[in-house]
C-alpha cells in the first residue's frame, strides 16, 4: 500500500481577504484535495465554525480529528486538524497536545509565541495489512520568540518516545525555512526526515496568492525511516487570479520501507 500524504494551509475563513475570501475558495479547496485524492490529510488554519463544518460535509469519507487552540478572543477556535480515510485504517488511538512548556494543559502558550498552537496525532493500522502500525500527526507552528525551535525539540522527543518499531508521519505549517534551527531540530538524529527535500522537490509553498515576490518554503511532510518516499511535490495550481488559498498544498507518495512490519527508529 502506497500512502499518499496531504499538508494544506487553507486560510482561516474569518481573513479578511477580499475576492479571495473563503467564500470564494471553499470549493477549490476541496477540489484539489480530491485532485490528489490523499489517505491522510494535515489541514491548518481551519476554525471551528462553518469552516469546519464546511470541509466535514465535502468530505464525509474521512475521520477529522482536531482541537481548537484556545486562548482569547476570536483566533481560539482556530485549528490544525488532521483527517484519513475512513475505509483504509483501523484507529488505535488518538490524542491532542499543546506546543508548549506544558504540552497537556489546554490551550498553553509558551515560548513568546503569538498563540496557543496544537499538535494533533492517531495511531492507524493500515486494513490491507499491507504495513504495520503507524503514527500520523499534524501541527501548525507559531511564528514568534523562540517557539518554532522550542516546539521543534519538543515534537522531536514526541517522536523518539513512540514506539521504535512503528513509524511516524508528521505535516504541518513550521513558519520556518529548511535552513533554519527549527528543520535542524526536527530532523535531527535521522528520526524526521523532510520527504519534498529527498525527492528535490523543496518549493516555496506561501504565495499570498500569488503576489509575493519570493515563496517561502514553510509546508513540509516529515516520516521517519520505516516509509521511503516514492513520489513528492506541490500542487501549484491557480487559475488567473484564483487560487484555493495563500499556500500551495504538499504532497507526498509514502510505502512502508519493510511491508507488514517497520524500521526500528534510532
Amino acid at each position: 500500500m502506497q500512502l499518499g500524504v496531504m499538508s494544506f494551509n487553507i486560510r482561516c475563513a474569518s481573513a479578511p481577504d477580499g475576492e479571495h475570501a473563503w467564500a470564494q475558495r471553499k470549493a477549490l479547496v476541496i477540489e484539489r484535495i480530491r485532485a490528489f485524492d490523499p489517505d491522510l490529510l494535515g489541514l491548518q488554519e481551519c476554525r471551528d465554525d462553518v469552516q469546519a463544518a464546511f470541509v466535514r460535509a465535502a468530505l464525509p469519507d474521512y475521520e477529522f480529528v482536531g482541537v481548537p487552540r484556545g486562548g482569547e478572543g476570536d483566533p481560539a477556535i482556530e485549528m490544525a486538524p488532521l483527517l484519513y480515510r475512513r475505509a483504509a485504517f483501523d484507529e488505535l488511538a488518538r490524542g491532542h497536545f499543546w506546543l508548549a512548556d506544558e504540552p497537556d494543559m489546554p490551550g498553553r502558550q509558551s515560548w513568546g509565541a503569538a498563540y496557543p498552537r496544537t499538535a494533533s496525532w492517531v495511531r492507524l493500522a493500515p486494513r490491507d495489512g499491507s504495513g504495520g502500525p503507524f503514527t500520523f500527526l499534524n501541527t501548525h507552528f507559531d511564528y514568534q520568540g523562540t517557539a518554532r525551535e522550542e516546539s521543534a525539540r519538543l515534537l522531536r522527543d514526541w517522536a523518539l518516545a513512540l514506539p521504535r518499531e512503528e513509524g511516524v508521519i508528521v505535516t504541518g505549517d513550521f513558519n520556518a525555512e529548511r535552513d533554519s534551527e527549527t528543520f535542524r531540530e526536527l530532523t535531527a538524529g535521522g528520526v524526521l526526515r523532510e520527504v519534498l527535500q529527498e525527492a528535490g522537490a523543496a518549493v516555496g509553498t506561501y504565495h499570498d496568492y500569488g503576489r509575493a515576490a519570493v515563496r517561502d518554503a514553510i509546508d513540509w511532510i516529515l516520516a521517519s525511516p520505516h516509509f521511503r518516499t516514492e513520489a513528492a511535490g506541490a500542487d501549484t495550481w491557480f487559475s488567473g487570479r484564483r487560487y484555493p488559498s495563500d499556500h500551495f498544498p504538499v504532497m507526498a507518495r509514502l510505502a512502508f520501507s519493510q511491508p507488514g512490519s517497520g524500521a526500528r527508529r534510532q
